[in-house]
C-alpha cells in the first residue's frame, strides 16, 4: 500500500531511529537483525541494502505466517513450546541491534488459544530479552521497528486501505522529501520538554479524566525519556515509576489487541502499587489470566504522555505502536502493566544492577501490556515543597 518511494523514506527514518536510540555509536561489522513479516518484504530488502552499504551484517529473519503460528500454539508440547534453536542465546549475545518490520496478516488468529500457553512461551523467552537489556543498557544494542499497512489492520480498525495507509504516512512524515529532518526537529523540540520534566522535583503525579483518578509515584532516581528512536513513529514522554506508589483508579477507552484477543473498556484499581481489581467491557478473563502470567504483571511497568502537537495520528489503528502515540482532540495518557524501562533510571544505567531495580521499584515482568485513555484530562505534579503545578493538560505539555 505504500509506495516505493515511501518505503524508501520509512527506511532512512528507521536508520535514524536505530542509530539514535544507541548510546553508542555503530561500527562496521556490527550484527543487525531484520525480522519482518512476509507482507513487509519489500521494506526488509530496502533496509538490508541500506545496512551493507553501511558494513553492518545483517541477518534476515521472516516471522511465521497467521497459520504457522497458530499451529505451533495449538500442537505443540511442553518441551516444544520452550525449545531454544541452537545458537539462539549466542546471537543475542552478539547482536547489536534489531530493526521489526509488523506488518500482520492476522490479528485474530490466535483468539483461541489458551492464553496459558502463550505465556509459557513468553516467559521461557524472557532471558533474551534479559540480554538485549544488558547489552543496551552498555551501548552495546539498540531497537527500533515500524508498521506497515494491511487490510487486516485496515479493516479492524474501521478504516479503508487509503484511510489506514494516510495515517501511517503522515505519522512518519513519509509524505516530506526528507522526513528525518522532521524527526530530528520532533527530537530536539521533545528534548526541551523532558528537561523542563525532569528539572521538577516530583512526590508524585495526580491523573484525572472523566473515569481516572490515579496517583503515580515516580520514585528516586527516575527521568523521563521518550521520542529516542525506539519506536517508528513514536511521540509519547514516559518514565517507568516506582510501581509502589500506584493507588486509585485507570481506565482504557480505546480497545486493544493481544494475542489475538479483543479487549475493551478495562477498568483497573490500584492498592499500594498492584491492581486488586479488574473489570472490562469485552475481555476480562483474558486480562485477569495475563495479569497473573507473573508476580509482576499486575504492577505498573510504565506512565505515558502523548502531546497532540506532536502526533497527526487521530484515529484508532488497532494496533499498540500507534495508538499509544494517538494526538487526536485531547492527546492520551497510557499505563503499562508488566515491565518496566531500564533507561528511564537517571544515572549510570550499567551500575544499575537486578538487585539495585528491586530496591528502587523499577517492576520485572515477561508482560507489557500498554492500555490507552484518550479522554480530556489533567495531570498534577505534587512537588517535593509542597507546591504543586499542571504538567499536562487538553492534551498538551504546559511547558
Amino acid at each position: 500500500m505504500l509506495k516505493e518511494t515511501q518505503l524508501k523514506r520509512y527506511a532512512d527514518v528507521l536508520i535514524w531511529g536505530l542509530r539514535t536510540a544507541r548510546s553508542k555509536p555503530f561500527k562496521k561489522g556490527d550484527i543487525v537483525l531484520v525480522r519482518f513479516n512476509i507482507d513487509a518484504i519489500r521494506l526488509a530488502e530496502i533496509l538490508e541494502a541500506r545496512l551493507l552499504e553501511m558494513g553492518m551484517n545483517p541477518i534476515r529473519r521472516m516471522s511465521p505466517t497467521p497459520e504457522m503460528e497458530k499451529n505451533f500454539f495449538r500442537l505443540a508440547n511442553r518441551l516444544q513450546l520452550v525449545f531454544d534453536p541452537p545458537g539462539e542465546e549466542d546471537l543475542y549475545r552478539h547482536l547489536n541491534g534489531s530493526i521489526f518490520l509488523h506488518a500482520p496478516a492476522s490479528i485474530t488468529h490466535l483468539g483461541t488459544i489458551d492464553p496459558k500457553k502463550i505465556s509459557r512461551f513468553t516467559l521461557s523467552k524472557k532471558f533474551l530479552r534479559d540480554i538485549l537489556e544488558d547489552r543496551e543498557q552498555a551501548g552495546l544494542f539498540s531497537w527500533t521497528l515500524c508498521m506497515l499497512p494491511t487490510a487486516e489492520l485496515a479493516r479492524h480498525a474501521g478504516l479503508s486501505d487509503t484511510e489506514y495507509t494516510k495515517q501511517i504516512v503522515n505519522a512518519c512524515y513519509l509524505n516530506r522529501k526528507n522526513p528525518v529532518d522532521q524527526w530530528k526537529s520532533v527530537f530536539k523540540n521533545a528534548a526541551a520538554i523532558k528537561r523542563w520534566l525532569n528539572s521538577l522535583q516530583v512526590n508524585y503525579f495526580h491523573i484525572e479524566s472523566e473515569n481516572i483518578d490515579l496517583t503515580v509515584t515516580p520514585g528516586e532516581q527516575r527521568k523521563w525519556i521518550g521520542i529516542s528512536g525506539h519506536n517508528i513513529p513514536s511521540f509519547e514522554l514516559f518514565l517507568s515509576p516506582d510501581w509502589r506508589g500506584t493507588n486509585g483508579h485507570y481506565f482504557a477507552d480505546q480497545p486493544s489487541y493481544r494475542s489475538g484477543n479483543l479487549v475493551k473498556g478495562i477498568r483497573l484499581t490500584f492498592r499500594k502499587g498492584t491492581a486488586v481489581d479488574v473489570a472490562a467491557d469485552m475481555g476480562v478473563d483474558f486480562v485477569t489470566k495475563q495479569m497473573k502470567m507473573d508476580r509482576g504483571a499486575a504492577r505498573l511497568g510504565e506512565f505515558s504522555l502523548t502531546d497532540k502537537r506532536f502526533s497527526k495520528i487521530n484515529q484508532y489503528m488497532a494496533n499498540t505502536l500507534f495508538d499509544e502515540n494517538y494526538g487526536g482532540r485531547w492527546g492520551n495518557c497510557h499505563i503499562a502493566l508488566g515491565a518496566s524501562y531500564a533507561d528511564t533510571y537517571d544515572g549510570d544505567i550499567q551500575s544499575l544492577t537486578r538487585a539495585k531495580k528491586v530496591q528502587l521499584g523499577f517492576n520485572d515482568s515477561a508482560l507489557h501490556w500498554d492500555l490507552v485513555n484518550t479522554e480530556k484530562k489533567r495531570v498534577v505534579a505534587h512537588l517535593t515543597h509542597g507546591r504543586r503545578t499542571t504538567i499536562y493538560e487538553n492534551g498538551c505539555f504546559t511547558y
